[in-house]
C-alpha cells in the first residue's frame, strides 16, 4: 500500500508542528504495513470546505498521486464527508483522514471481546455521518460493511438504520462488560492490601516492556505505534509489607486522539481513575518528549486525574546514554523538573530495581496512611 500524506499549516499551527504531526502520521501508516511515497505541505489559513486544500492544490495532488502510482491519500486532519467525496472524484483514489487510520490500526490490534466491541463502536460512530449519499460505495472505509438492500428506500437510509441498530446493540453489550469490571474493581477497592498503579503514556514509549520487566509477565511487544490495545493487569507481591501492587497497562495516547477513540476506550481509562498512583512512562530518546508529556497530561485532565499522585518513568535512556555507569551520574530532576521521576531503560533493565523500590515504598506508605 503506497500512500501520499497531506499536511496543512493553518493559522493555529506552526510549520514545525505540521511536520512533527506528519512524521507521526507516517509512523501510523507503517503500523498498517503501508509505505509513504510522498508528503504534500500547504500553507492555508482556513481549510477549504469543499476539498480542505482548495481545488487548485487538489489537482496538483492528483499529479503527485499519478506520478508516484500511489494507492491512497491520507490527510493529517479530520475530513468531512463532502470533502472526502470531492477529493476522491478528483484524485481517483481512496482518501482517508487521521481518524480513519487510527481506527484501522485499532481494528487490527484488538484481541479481547471488549476491545473488539469498542473498536467496532468507534468505527460505526465515525462512519455514520458519511453514509448518506455514498450511492453504493462500501460502508466502512476501513473494516468492511453490511450488505443490506430494501425496495423503496435510499441506500443511505438503509445503511444508517442498520448502523444505528448495531450501535445500540454494541452499547448494551459493552455496558454488561462494564458492570462486570466495576464488580472486579469494587473487590479490589475493598481490599486494603492492594495498591493500584496505572501505566499511562504516549504510544510506543515502552509500557508493555516495562510491565513485563516489573511483573515477569509475557506480553506482546513491538516497536510500533499502538502495538497493544487491550488492558493488561498483573500483580506484584510484597509479602514483607503485606501488600500486592496491581499494575494495569492502558492504551497509548497520540496527538489529537479522535473523540471516537476517547469515548470507546473510556473503560480502559477508568482504571486510571481508580488507581492509587499513576506511572507515566516517557520516551526520553524522542526529542519531542516534553510536548508529548503535556499531551498525555491534557488527556488525564479530561478524565479528572491530572492531580493524582504521579511518578515519571523516563524510559529508553539507553538510546541517549551509552552505559549504565554514566546513568548513575544523571540527575532525575534535570529532566523531570519538580516531578518525581526515575530514569530507566526497560530494554537494558537499567534502574528497574530503583523503580521497583519506589513502587514498594509508595505501597507501604499507603498502608500506613490509609
Amino acid at each position: 500500500m503506497r500512500a501520499i500524506l497531506v499536511g496543512v499549516k493553518t493559522k493555529d499551527k506552526t510549520e514545525e508542528e505540521v511536520k512533527e504531526s506528519l512524521s507521526e502520521l507516517e509512523g501510523l501508516v507503517k503500523a498498517v504495513n503501508g509505505k509513504v511515497i510522498g508528503k504534500l505541505y500547504q500553507n492555508k489559513e482556513v481549510a477549504d470546505p469543499a476539498t480542505y486544500i482548495g481545488k487548485g492544490k487538489a489537482y496538483q495532488l492528483k499529479e503527485l498521486v499519478e506520478g508516484t502510482e500511489s494507492d491512497f491519500v491520507i490527510f493529517d486532519a479530520p475530513l468531512s464527508p463532502v470533502q472526502i467525496s470531492n477529493l476522491e472524484n478528483i484524485l481517483m483514489v481512496d482518501v482517508y483522514d487521521r481518524t480513519d487510520l487510527i481506527l484501522s490500526i485499532f481494528s487490527q490490534r484488538a484481541r479481547t471481546r471488549q476491545a473488539k466491541l469498542q473498536v467496532e463502536l468507534a468505527l460505526l460512530e465515525h462512519e455514520l455521518p458519511r453514509v448518506y449519499g455514498q450511492k453504493g460505495k462500501k460502508l466502512s472505509r476501513i473494516g468492511g460493511g453490511f450488505k443490506t438492500k430494501g425496495a423503496g428506500e435510499k441506500y443511505g437510509e438503509i445503511k444508517a438504520r442498520t448502523i444505528k441498530n448495531r450501535i445500540a446493540s454494541i452499547k448494551k453489550e459493552i455496558e454488561k462488560i462494564k458492570k462486570q469490571r466495576q464488580q472486579q474493581r469494587k473487590w479490589r477497592n475493598k481490599n486494603p492490601n492492594i495498591f493500584k498503579v496505572a501505566l499511562v503514556g504516549y504510544t510506543n514509549v515502552g509500557k508493555s516492556t516495562l510491565l513485563k520487566r516489573l511483573t515477569k509477565r509475557d506480553t506482546f511487544i513491538s516497536d510500533q505505534l499502538f502495538a497493544t490495545l487491550d488492558t493488561k493487569t498483573s500483580f506484584i507481591n510484597f509479602p514483607d509489607i503485606g501488600k500486592k501492587i496491581l499494575l494495569t497497562d492502558t492504551v497509548g495516547f497520540v496527538k489529537d486522539m479522535p473523540q471516537e477513540i476517547m469515548d470507546a476506550f473510556m473503560a480502559t481509562l477508568e482504571e486510571v481513575e481508580e488507581a492509587d498512583l499513576i506511572l507515566h512512562v516517557v520516551d526520553v530518546s524522542d526529542e519531542n518528549w516534553p510536548k508529548k508529556v503535556e499531551q498525555v497530561e491534557r488527556i488525564l485532565e479530561k478524565i479528572n486525574v491530572k492531580d493524582k499522585e504521579t511518578v515519571l518513568a523516563l524510559n529508553k535512556v539507553d538510546k541517549v546514554i551509552p552505559s549504565a555507569e554514566l546513568l548513575e551520574h544523571t540527575d532525575d530532576a534535570v529532566l523531570s523538573g519538580d516531578k518525581e521521576a526515575v530514569i530507566i531503560s526497560t530494554e537494558k533493565g537499567w534502574n528497574i530495581d530503583k523503580l521497583f523500590d519506589i513502587l514498594k515504598n509508595k505501597a507501604s506508605l499507603e498502608k500506613v496512611g490509609g
